[in-house]
């Protein structure tokens, strides 16, 4: 099988890592290979341990290299974590010649990025939301049409340089070449979204472990990102501290038992709960447990909330709220989310692959598959990685070459 026809994403979550194979096809990608293992060396979406990392990445890219029986060179990663920050931006130029050219694009682009971005965070999506060529709105490509003026609106997305560099390294490390670094929210919601909520307007809501990833689509464009330092690790870790258990058998509760709504739960309903120090295991109501879930959950779901308001596109998402990520499982998700948006809601899994599709059927590995179809759309485009493993001081030298070059 040659390497042209795969597509790698590889999904460095706070929780898990997970690597998912997908060959392109002439009807689109085919998942032929999933690998996944526990992450221990990140907290909130960041790298805080290298090693650890690797270790883990190596792991679900041997389960991976197994189930598609290829080897696996370059992948595409997310990132995600509270240094994250998007904004809109806004570029205009004089067309040469009369019709827009395939330069005049880039010129108008880069127009648009001419913004002060301090040094120690670099661009790492730069998603073009419409052009406008002589006050016509609302093109999606204006290569070839007639005009003497040329505005685009862009949505740019920034991350910290360091923790760009350390997922690059980790990966590095782990002998691979990255692609492209793509952020996690964006990815998702290539994997679950539809084209008729994009159009209508949608908010995706990317619950996982360390993080909680936002992204406002409208006409077919991005309009917003953000991120929230909350996700399911923080349920877990209430759980454990309220009913007195270690850590690992509270992962399991929540997913088994969980429940965001406590109305959900009925009276009669017990949960086995393990003790610590060799003690016997406890019997408990799982409404004990409901009320543990239920105001965590309401508090993630209630800064979302606020993030779609400050955002100000709260107004347009007639299509409502699309929740995804491995904490949206828990059951009640979707009633307890629709009574803080006071939005239509619902939970959804990836879409839009072949394959081996039931073996991704589930909301933790949206970003996952979103990764591979960003990877699929890539595919044989000249596709050039913005975020480089060196040094600030290079980056900048690179930067006055291309300074003095367009000067002489």
């Amino acid at each position: 099988m040659g390497k042209s026809e795969l597509i790698v994403g590889l999904d460095i979550g706070t929780t898990k890592i997970c690597v998912v194979v997908g060959e392109v096809g002439l009807d689109g990608v085919d998942i032929i290979g999933i690998g996944t293992s526990p992450s221990t060396g990140l907290r909130k979406g960041v790298v805080v341990n290298i090693e650890q990392t690797v270790q883990s990445i190596k792991k679900a890219l041997e389960e991976a290299e197994l189930m598609a029986g290829c080897e696996i060179r370059a992948v595409y990663v997310g990132i995600a974590g509270s240094h994250i920050k998007g904004f809109n931006s806004h570029g205009v130029i004089a067309v040469k010649g009369g019709e827009v050219t395939a330069r005049d694009i880039e010129r108008v682009i880069d127009a648009a990025k001419a913004v002060a971005i301090p040094l120690d965070r670099e661009v790492i999506h730069i998603l073009p939301q419409e052009y406008i060529v002589d006050d016509q709105r609302g093109i999606v490509d204006p290569l070839g049409m007639a005009g003497v003026r040329l505005e685009v609106k862009v949505h740019i997305v920034t991350g910290a340089v360091t923790s760009a560099q350390n997922i690059v390294k980790s990966c590095h490390k782990s002998g691979l070449d990255v692609e492209d670094i793509v952020l996690e929210a964006f990815a998702a919601s290539k994997a679950v979204l539809t084209d008729e909520e994009r159009e209508i307007g949608v908010a995706l809501a990317d619950i996982g472990g360390g993080t909680s990833d936002i992204a406002i689509f409208h006409s077919n464009s991005i309009k917003h990102t953000g991120v929230i330092a909350l996700g399911g690790t923080n349920l877990t870790n209430d759980i454990a501290f309220g009913l007195r258990t270690p850590t690992q058998a509270a992962e399991k509760i929540k997913i088994k038992y969980g429940c965001a709504l406590a109305e959900l739960v009925h009276q009669d309903e017990i949960v086995e709960v393990p003790s610590v120090g060799g003690r016997e295991p406890r019997k408990l109501s799982r409404q004990v447990l409901a009320e543990i879930c239920e105001p965590r959950m309401e508090e993630i779901l209630a800064l979302i909330d606020q993030e779609l308001i400050r955002s100000s596109y709260k107004k347009l998402i007639g299509a409502g709220v699309v929740l995804t990520g491995g904490a949206s499982r828990i059951e009640g998700m979707q009633e307890l989310a629709e009574q803080v948006f006071n939005l239509p809601t619902r939970t959804a899994a990836p879409a839009g692959v072949g394959g081996l599709k039931d073996v991704v059927d589930s909301p933790m590995y949206a970003t996952a598959v979103g990764l591979l179809l960003y990877g699929a759309e890539k595919h044989g485009k000249e596709n050039k990685i913005r975020i480089r493993d060196k040094n600030i001081f290079y980056s900048i030298l690179a930067r006055m070459k291309k300074w003095f070059v367009d000067i002489s």
